[in-house]
């Protein structure tokens, strides 16, 4: 059997909050609470990866990357403007509205209200 990754921790302080926030962003499904005592909020993200949000204290941020084709790049760019929640095509600078990526042919960062970043790249 391949090794796949099955789920990941996300730290957030408010979890439920977050898994919303990436959810409605990225277009994906909410789960319902999970672990003992709904301390988990997941996020789908495909048929064998759950985001794990977790409250916690004082999250760190983490960095996740995700491949998507052009026309999920597209709604996600999307509903980022229509939100307007600032993107870029910098981890250092994640509001410069730019999606010329360095490493695809387009790809963009952007930060939660508890400074996990998020980049999403594209082929096309």
């Amino acid at each position: 059997m391949p090794v796949t990754l099955n789920h990941t921790l996300v730290p957030a302080t408010d979890h439920r909050a977050a898994a919303r926030f990436f959810a409605s962003v990225m277009g994906l499904a909410e789960l319902p609470p999970a672990g003992r005592d709904g301390h988990f909020a997941p996020v789908r993200v495909n048929d064998t990866l759950t985001l794990d949000f977790m409250a916690v204290p004082e999250p760190e941020g983490h960095h996740l990357a995700f491949d998507v084709d052009p026309e999920t790049f597209g709604a996600i760019l999307g509903r980022l403007r229509s939100a307007g929640i600032p993107y870029g095509n910098d981890p250092r600078r994640p509001d410069n509205g730019r999606t010329d990526h360095p490493l695809c042919a387009r790809g963009l960062f952007f930060l939660d209200p508890d400074r996990n970043l998020y980049e999403v790249m594209s082929p096309a």
